[in-house]
């Protein structure tokens, strides 16, 4: 299995600038690069060969796999231009259970974001507690819910902002990104979740 390097039709947005995309999906397509990489290595018996090797690919694997997702999770976002979320959709109903209401939820992923440091904001859902969990997560391949699907993600490393933003406005990257999310991805990851569980 070869994973192929995904398009995204994203379009013209007004708060990030298309050589911010350029520059961030390049990095996304070096991800996918060495997800191959790293399979074809394995494949051709690295691990039998000298085991330290094969458990150093097998670690890199993960880090470059998650690396991939993350950032197809997050351009997804950005296709097909930015929509409100639905205020009677049932992503807005499973928000307000837990954050009061729509408003109340982008006000939490904004809190979360202000977390010091560099990482991603990853919202899932929790089908046994039929729930949402917003988590700032330092690092695409630790500190995942286990087993929760992703809902919506936000790349805050600087890599993600830093054509467009300095480090010190981080939030207003934020406010850029929220306000560029087509949510009705968002919402359609949701249902898709909601009929699996």
């Amino acid at each position: 299995m070869t994973y192929p390097t995904l398009e995204f039709n994203i379009g013209d947005i007004k708060s990030l600038s298309a050589k911010q995309l350029e520059v961030h999906l390049g990095l996304y397509a070096g991800y996918v690069k060495h997800v191959n990489l790293i399979a074809e290595k394995l494949r051709e018996g690295a691990e039998g060969k000298d085991p330290y090797t094969g458990a150093e690919l097998r670690r890199r694997f993960a880090f470059e796999f998650d690396g991939m997702r993350m950032h197809e999770h997050y351009f997804k976002q950005l296709e097909g231009g930015n929509t409100d979320i639905d205020g009677n959709g049932t992503l807005a109903k499973a928000v307000s259970k837990k954050y009061g209401d729509v408003s109340g939820f982008i006000d939490h992923i904004k809190e979360v974001a202000g977390s010091r440091g560099i990482g991603w904001i990853v919202v899932y859902y929790d089908p046994e507690a039929d729930t949402v969990h917003t988590v700032f997560a330092g690092d695409h391949e630790l500190g995942h819910l286990a087993g929760l699907p992703i809902l919506y993600v936000v790349d805050m490393w600087e890599h993600a902002f830093m054509v467009d933003y300095i480090p010190s406005e981080k939030a207003k990257y934020l406010e850029a990104f929220l306000t560029a999310t087509n949510w009705e991805i968002v919402e359609k990851r949701f249902e898709n979740t909601v009929k699996i569980a």
